[in-house]
């Protein structure tokens, strides 16, 4: 009881000085002080709540009061025509220009997407058709000019003349430079194939880009910002480019929309030669044989393209994953490589194309996707490119001596996936460099030799291409749509 006694008396004591508290403020008159210091706060608030309401809401204009005006056309007033307007609304109108623009786009859309002719001038993507115009005439131009051996006289044979046309294969690596005036935005985002076309007469490049387009470079151009068409004969990114040799009028495209598409420079047409439901992954053209072509499509098939009747001829299910590149030897024509996402390079002998199933006569394994496989220019080495940051170098009879070489080709999502390439003799492997150089890869070294920089590089150079006849002539193409042009 103690405690609770303690509590009562502490309670009784609080009690008291509330109320001695209680009486010396009103003994001051503080509560009618804050009465009027509350009424004062309250009435001074009112006016900047009417304020504020005011301006959320203010006063509306009276609307004029002019008379409606009617408009009334001219014919149904019996006058004639306004001269100025008569010919329709001058080019200042930009709003019916974007119409007209879209109404295009839209067209061009559902021309990809049938297998239909597309002319070249709506696929066209450049500012005025006069360069669509010049690019054919080129072309046209160089198809016309006879083929010369080097004494003068002309030689329908094209293989000899090659022999004949081309210089000494050998190349000093520290020649290659990079000058500002070879650098140029051909396309739109990333380039996964690029080829030169096959001439002396011009340095053209022609590169397909990710979002369906093919670009043209004539590097050749007097004045800056001239020599490059851009058309879109495709829908997705374009997988591989095939020139002939003979004609040049005429360049063969494969895409991963399912499309092979011929572009004829005398119909001034992109033809689809071969749809499929599966995307095609590359194609090539025998040495041997220029009438067909080679396609991959779908998950490790690989198909023969008839040009001349228009229909597969064969077709086969060579590995267990997409291929991602085909190329023939040049010495031997029977013997063709592809490599795949399975892991492998399988390199065959095309003369037993009559069988159902075809038995690879080498198999070379990598640890994980092989990009690219390709025969040197004797057709002694063959050289894989793979995701397991080796570079294979295969030799022998039957190139049965693989040696790796270490190159690191972890592009990422972002850039195109490396592969390396052969140079205009046995020596040299060429390939990108994730610090944004050129590797050059010594077959007799079996290691890099050298690394190729430049201070006008601003991107990876990812896909490369040597030119045919011009030794010391490589092109570089970059995810951002440039090509680079070394020369030596």
């Amino acid at each position: 009881m103690a405690p609770s006694q303690k509590m009562t008396e502490y309670e009784r004591k609080r009690l008291e000085n509330i109320k001695r508290n209680e009486e010396m403020l009103a003994a001051f008159k503080v509560h009618s002080h804050l009465s009027d210091l509350s009424a004062a706060t309250a009435a001074a608030k009112c006016p900047r709540v009417q304020k504020k309401s005011f301006k959320l809401s203010p006063m509306k204009k009276p609307k004029n009061e002019a008379p409606t005006v009617l408009r009334r056309s001219l014919r149904t007033l019996g006058m004639p025509p306004d001269a100025s307007t008569a010919g329709g609304l001058g080019h200042d109108f930009v709003e019916s220009k974007i119409g007209n623009k879209h109404e295009q786009e839209d067209s061009l859309s559902k021309l990809l997407s049938e297998a239909v002719p597309i002319t070249m001038k709506d696929a066209y993507q450049g500012v005025s058709t006069g360069s669509n115009e010049q690019l054919i005439e080129n072309i046209k131009s160089l198809s016309r000019k006879p083929k010369l051996d080097e004494k003068g006289n002309q030689d329908p044979n094209f293989c000899d003349l090659e022999k004949m046309t081309r210089p000494s294969c050998s190349v000093d690596i520290d020649s290659l430079r990079l000058e500002p005036e070879n650098i140029a935005r051909v396309v739109p985002g990333r380039i996964l194939s690029v080829k030169f076309f096959p001439t002396t007469e011009m340095r053209m490049v022609v590169v397909g880009s990710k979002f369906g387009n093919i670009g043209f470079w004539n590097a050749d151009a007097k004045v800056d910002g001239e020599g490059i068409y851009v058309y879109q004969p495709h829908s997705g990114p374009v997988s591989g480019i095939v020139i002939e040799p003979f004609t040049k009028s005429k360049m063969i495209t494969s895409c991963y929309d399912g499309f092979i598409k011929l572009m004829d420079i005398e119909k001034e047409l992109f033809d689809s030669i071969y749809s499929s439901d599966y995307p095609i992954y590359a194609i090539c053209q025998s040495p041997g044989n220029m009438n067909s072509i080679y396609y991959t499509e779908g998950r490790g098939d690989l198909g023969i393209w008839d040009l001349r009747a228009g229909k597969s001829s064969s077709s086969w299910n060579l590995h267990g994953e997409r291929i991602n590149s085909i190329d023939f030897n040049s010495e031997n024509t029977n013997n063709m490589a592809t490599s795949s996402t399975d892991k492998t390079v399988c390199i065959w002998d095309m003369r037993n194309a009559g069988s159902k199933k075809l038995k690879p006569l080498r198999t070379i394994h990598h640890k994980k996707s092989v990009h690219s496989a390709y025969f040197s220019r004797s057709g002694r080495l063959l050289a894989s490119t793979s995701f397991d940051d080796k570079i294979g170098l295969s030799s022998g009879a039957n190139y049965e001596d693989v040696y790796m070489i270490h190159h690191d080709n972890q592009t990422g999502r972002w850039i195109s996936s490396f592969r390396g390439i052969w140079g205009w003799d046995d020596s040299y492997i060429f390939i990108g460099n994730m610090r944004r150089g050129l590797d050059v890869v010594s077959t007799g070294e079996k290691q890099i030799l050298t690394t190729l920089r430049n201070k006008h590089m601003s991107a990876i150079q990812c896909r490369f291409d040597a030119h045919p006849y011009n030794v010391g002539m490589l092109a570089g193409a970059t995810s951002g749509g440039q090509v680079y042009l070394w020369t030596s």
